[in-house]
């Protein structure tokens, strides 16, 4: 199995000169350059600014938070940006969390998973065009049914013939529900902290759900995984890269929900980190942010990163191929991304 390479693409440092390094990667055969919405920028006009400026790279969404679009805008965006980039687009797909839906969006986040079985099911409707949208719900009831709103409603097809009947659709997804519904329907699975060795224990189950009822339509999932990248000799170089991971993953486990209410948090405990993801949280809700960072395992950051020489870095690749994961997401850190790019092209063949 060759391995796709995929990246998040960072805007911080400026719209065009983001775009011009993804031409570089482009050209250094990444496969897929992923743009995360959370509460900046929304993520659509930059993947299609990225779809004026390459020709090559699949752009997905990474993700697009399923309560803030309806079901069908969902689709329109995504056919969108798909004729934009001629059949190049990946719909991201996730839930988020209780803390920017409901604090930023203003919109109440219930039923998560019932959401986006329809959200799935009504986009695909939407490209397939073969009639005019009917939706029964519950969740999305299209048109409104008779009885409420105006009573003027009638189903309609996308004026638009989209450039592909199906696009992939990937969904962020951690529990074990939302995984085994991810493994059904889904075209590709965005776990974050994944951890090669303890991803079958943890996710395996759930994974096997999912598979037993998914569609014969459907070809096998993909997952995307990986992490920060560093390819060096040198040891405390390594230890170094992964370390600056640590504040990202103290305000994941510690920060991203409330006790009880943490996906991220109750995935680390899964893998064991019990005593560590409870102190992790415990420290960041209190503000002792640079003490929940300390407090991140050292294992947790090696195992969910590739920093070392070649040969650590292969046999870790080789790990996650052994877990499933056809697409490594990864980060670079050199002062040429590009160049990481070619090299794990070549070793994750």
């Amino acid at each position: 199995m060759t391995m796709k390479i995929s990246m998040p693409i960072s805007y911080a440092g400026g719209f065009e000169e983001s775009a011009r390094q993804v031409v570089a990667l482009e050209k250094a055969g990444l496969d897929i350059a992923w743009v995360a919405e959370a509460y900046g920028y929304d993520g659509v006009s930059y993947m299609g600014y990225l779809a004026a400026k390459t020709e090559r790279v699949h752009i997905g969404s990474g993700i697009l938070p399923i309560y803030t679009r309806t079901p069908t805008l969902l689709a329109m965006t995504a056919a969108g940006v798909d004729a934009l980039s001629n059949g190049r687009c990946v719909l991201g797909l996730g839930a988020s969390g209780p803390q920017v839906i409901e604090g930023f969006h203003g919109v109440v986040y219930d039923k998560p998973l019932a959401r986006t079985r329809e959200i799935v099911k009504i986009c695909r409707e939407v490209w397939a065009r073969e009639a005019p949208l009917v939706n029964e719900g519950p969740m999305y009831p299209i048109p409104v049914p008779e009885g409420q709103g105006t009573g003027l409603g009638k189903p309609l097809k996308i004026i638009g013939h989209p450039v592909r009947s199906r696009i992939p659709i990937y969904i962020a997804s951690l529990g074990e529900k939302n995984v085994a519904l991810t493994a059904e329907i889904a075209d590709g699975w965005l776990p974050v902290f994944f951890v090669p060795e303890k991803a079958n224990d943890v996710f395996g189950d759930a994974l096997a759900a999912g598979r037993a009822k998914r569609s014969p339509d459907l070809e096998p999932l993909d997952i995307a995984a990986g992490g920060v990248v560093c390819i060096t000799d040198d040891a405390q170089q390594a230890e170094s890269v992964r370390d600056m991971s640590r504040f990202m993953a103290a305000l994941y486990i510690g920060g991203m929900g409330a006790k009880g209410q943490n996906f991220y948090n109750a995935l680390v405990t899964r893998y064991g980190y019990e005593k560590e993801a409870a102190e992790i949280q415990d420290l960041y809700l209190s503000g002792k942010k640079q003490e929940a960072a300390a407090a991140v395992p050292h294992e947790l950051l090696e195992k969910t990163s590739l920093c070392g020489p070649e040969g650590y870095i292969k046999d870790r690749i080789a790990a996650y191929k052994e877990a499933g994961v056809t697409v490594l997401s990864v980060t670079p850190f050199a002062e040429k991304p590009e160049d990481v790019v070619d090299k794990l092209k070549t070793w994750s063949a």
